[in-house]
């Protein structure tokens, strides 16, 4: 019983055990004998209505308000992407979202279109090729995550929270999923474009098992200690670190 409820932690469900006072597995049991045996809640929801309810306001109005003032650096992003290289504006990738649940993503194309790599089965690397010019400044700004302001207005994604990882995404020669045992805790919330990981130093390629598990750490982290306060502290961090960074890899 202790394995089955570990293994079901990770859905974002509440897991209620039925107390069960018969051991003769042979015993048959009505549906609705069943019905009146008392339960034990083992494990709470992720988050309660309420809180459920203001995060996705908050997501909402500080989306659009984002919108606003990003939208003259997305304007001129546009104009230099189609400039610098032949392509699309636009890359779209595949990624994990709420309930291990795929959405597509948007982000600036920063890559050459020849070497796109919608499953992130080779992570970027300091001085990848593949990168354009235009590309390395906007990933080195982050610039090229603004597309996904538009995952968090539709409700596929949120402002703050564990960032989305690409399926398929590897580490070496092994998928990430599979080299930490509570990755898939990352899921029982939205994806955010934020977080409590990147604000702390984990961002950009996971190289070894000591990265994943450390990304894992601090985004299960944040998912238990989640609240309005914590998320605008996030937010306003998130600029300041991520500028003052220039050693991440993104």
């Amino acid at each position: 019983v202790s394995q089955l409820i570990e293994t079901l932690r990770v859905l974002p469900h509440e897991i209620v055990l039925i107390l069960d006072e018969d051991d003769d597995p042979r015993s048959g049991r009505s549906a609705a004998t069943i019905s009146e045996l008392p339960l034990a809640d083992i494990t709470a929801p992720t988050a309660n209505g309420l809180r459920t309810m203001v995060k996705r306001l908050q997501d909402v109005v500080l989306g659009l308000l984002a919108l606003l003032l990003a939208l003259p650096i997305m304007l001129v992003t546009m104009v230099a992407i189609k400039l610098d290289s032949p392509g699309p504006i636009f890359f779209r990738q595949r990624r994990h979202g709420f309930n291990n649940e795929e959405i597509m993503v948007w982000k600036f194309r920063s890559m050459r279109t020849e070497f796109s790599d919608a499953s992130a089965r080779q992570q970027v690397q300091p001085g990848d090729h593949r990168v354009t010019r235009v590309g390395r400044f906007i990933r080195m700004m982050s610039i090229d995550e603004l597309p996904q302001i538009f995952n968090v207005l539709a409700g596929q994604m949120s402002l703050v929270g564990p960032r989305p990882h690409a399926i398929g995404m590897r580490t070496g020669d092994v998928e990430s999923a599979q080299l930490v045992s509570e990755y898939a805790h990352r899921h029982r919330i939205k994806p955010g474009m934020t977080g409590w990981a990147a604000i702390n130093g984990s961002r950009g390629p996971l190289n070894t098992r000591e990265d994943v598990e450390r990304r894992v750490a601090l985004d299960v982290e944040y998912i238990r200690r989640q609240s309005l306060w914590l998320d605008l502290w996030i937010m306003l961090l998130t600029i300041p670190v991520l500028v003052g960074d220039t050693k991440a890899i993104r």
